[in-house]
């Protein structure tokens, strides 16, 4: 898809102020409206304004779209980075809808309803009944190494968050905040801070944090669940002849033992050696086996693979030539 500068389509410089956007957004409206405008592309026009504009005029969205910088121009190839959202707080979604399906796939990617804002509108919070209006919850996504959803503990998180001046201009704040993380949480589980959000009226209660939690990529280790899944390199013969060999899991190295006649791609599966879950039922680790040939490097590795294509009476291209 195509990458949209807001900035350049509303006429404003980045650093404008709101009540610029805010002016410049009422004079073109006013030009390109299709019920009143006589320009050519007036519709089109029309629809990239207000989908610039939706962006634009919300602090928070601003914000969030600035971070991915000038690296892109207009027309441009784009797809949204891994760690779009990241670590940035806002008070709320674009939940979808009607206004959604009328904007580009460009802002759907940033701001729909499958975004970390779209995600954030589900989360939850709003007054409580019975009690004054509160203050409104915040959302976040944050990112967490799994040995860290494993084992679980306190840490410190830094977020960012937009805060419009009296200027009319945004900025961006940090805040650091003590959280803890259970042992065995997944991918996309949210963890509540009471109290983290907006102030409230007198009488009302402050609003909440939600943070909803994501893994960093790991070089070994795929996850799905609670499960984790790790490709485990073998030598032929301890395929062929089975072998007992050093695994790496979460919770430490385990000796697994390889069956005789081991395939390539074969999972293998360590019961229990996955994330921790709810009343002792954790996730499993499947192994799947790679067998990795040494290489003839040599003339002594060079004189045992001829052994073998001497004495062993092995066609790998057997069920092919039977028709299987």
């Amino acid at each position: 898809m195509d990458y949209k500068d807001y900035y350049q389509i509303m006429g404003v410089a980045r650093g404008a102020s709101q009540e610029e956007i805010k002016r410049a957004y009422r004079k073109l409206a006013r030009k390109y409206h299709p019920d009143v405008s006589k320009e050519p592309n007036a519709e089109e026009r029309f629809k990239e304004l207000q989908e610039a504009n939706e962006v634009l005029k919300d602090p928070e969205k601003r914000a969030a779209y600035d971070q991915l910088g000038a690296r892109w121009k207009a027309g441009e190839e784009f797809r949204p980075p891994p760690d779009w959202g990241r670590d940035f707080e806002f008070s709320g979604g674009f939940a979808g809808g009607g206004e959604e399906s009328d904007f580009s796939d460009f802002f759907a990617s940033l701001f729909g309803a499958g975004s970390p804002f779209g995600r954030a509108g589900r989360a939850g919070g709003g007054p409580r009944p019975g009690h004054a209006p509160g203050g409104q919850d915040h959302f976040a996504r944050i990112e967490i190494s799994l040995e860290d959803a494993y084992r679980g503990g306190v840490h410190t998180i830094e977020l960012k968050a937009p805060e419009l001046q009296a200027d009319g201009h945004v900025v961006v704040r940090s805040r650091a905040l003590r959280v803890t993380i259970p042992a065995g949480i997944v991918e996309g589980q949210q963890i509540r801070l009471a109290g983290q959000g907006s102030g409230a009226v007198a009488g009302g209660r402050t609003g909440d944090l939600y943070l909803e939690v994501a893994f960093r990529p790991h070089p070994l280790f795929h996850v799905e669940g609670r499960d984790v899944t790790l490709t485990l390199p073998v030598a032929p013969w301890e395929a062929a002849l089975g072998a007992s060999v050093p695994v790496r899991t979460l919770g430490g190295p385990v000796d697994m033992r390889i069956p005789p006649g081991a395939r390539a791609g074969q999972r293998l599966r360590l019961k229990g050696r996955g994330l921790p879950g709810p009343g002792g039922n954790a996730g499993d680790q499947y192994v799947v086996l790679k067998v990795v040939l040494p290489p003839a490097d040599s003339p002594r590795a060079r004189e045992l693979y001829e052994q073998m294509r001497r004495e062993l009476a092995f066609n790998p291209r057997a069920d092919l030539e039977r028709g299987r």
